[in-house]
């Protein structure tokens, strides 16, 4: 409790009473934003952000289905990191397209998404990005081992190629399919293989760790959770969090992210994610369903209310 000055009487005492502290605010309690599109100029992504009260955010540098990418114009460079300045939106998180496997055991699909993520990893640091989220792509059935061995190899030819700027942040995985980083172990595996140089992070995507199987929702569970992580892999690691509820049920491997405090996970849950001072130093990005403006101000409101934040 804080203690603030009221008045000085006749007899020249001073009157002293406690005060409760002042509400957090966002700007130094969280880092708290949405994935937000890119439609019609990547600068655009900005004044989305900012109008939905972000102060932190994720895109994708282009279209995420297709491997041809639009080269991006200098004037829009400039403009971009000029917004990004101006608003204090930071970090900016770049995600990888969803056609980019560094996993896969087809020779031509590696090599090409080698290729496609050299490019993209490129575009994050002309636009100043801070993080470049990856996810960790799929074996295929050739094994989760020479899924493994096959991502490791692909990651240090590109690091060794691009040398990139932002921090590459491994994002874990519900575990469906084929895919690999559903278990900590995994990421543990892929980090040491690169011997775990500075530019390497993690995303930790809070629906993706429910579905594949941690116990989040529980406060022991959670404590747990985050031990286990910190032995494998290191909590100081996580620079970002997919802070998402999930449709699916606990250990189910089927990634369906929704809305804050709406899924299984619940709001009770996702308030100790947010503010556990073990993930106090990372930003939290929502991927919640969205059909329009209103879903996503109904969910940032739903994370601020988690930390007291007005």
């Amino acid at each position: 409790m804080a203690y603030a000055l009221v008045s000085k009487t006749s007899d020249r005492k001073v009157v002293w009473v406690q005060v409760p502290p002042p509400a957090p605010t966002l700007t130094h309690m969280k880092r708290i934003g949405l994935h937000v599109s890119i439609a019609g100029n990547i600068c655009e992504s900005l004044d989305r952000a900012k109008s939905l009260g972000c102060n932190t955010m994720q895109i994708f540098s282009r279209n995420p289905r297709g491997w041809q990418a639009t080269k991006l114009a200098e004037s829009d460079v400039a403009e971009f990191r000029r917004l990004k300045s101006n608003y204090n939106i930071k970090p900016v998180v770049v995600h990888i397209p969803y056609i980019i496997n560094l996993a896969t055991p087809d020779d031509v699909l590696y090599k090409k998404s080698i290729n496609a993520y050299i490019e993209d990893v490129k575009r994050a640091d002309l636009l100043g990005a801070e993080y470049f989220v990856t996810h960790l792509g799929s074996h295929v059935g050739s094994g989760e081992a020479g899924g493994i061995e096959r991502f490791s190899k692909a990651l240090n030819e590109i690091i060794r190629s691009a040398r990139p700027e932002t921090t590459i942040l491994l994002e874990n995985t519900a575990g469906s399919g084929s895919s690999i980083g559903y278990r900590f172990e995994h990421l543990k595996r892929i980090i040491e293989s690169q011997g775990r140089p500075s530019n390497i992070g993690v995303c930790l995507d809070t629906a993706h760790t429910f579905e594949s199987g941690y116990d989040i929702k529980t406060k022991k569970g959670l404590e747990a959770t985050l031990k286990e992580f910190d032995r494998l892999v290191g909590l100081y690691l996580i620079k970002v969090v997919h802070f998402n509820d999930s449709l699916s049920p606990a250990g189910s491997h089927v990634d369906r992210h929704q809305h804050i405090g709406k899924g299984n996970i619940g709001s009770e849950a996702l308030g100790r994610i947010i503010n556990h001072p073990g993930l106090k130093n990372a930003a939290f990005i929502m991927e919640t369903p969205k059909e329009s403006d209103k879903d996503d101000k109904k969910n940032m409101a739903a994370a601020k209310r988690m930390c007291r934040i007005k």
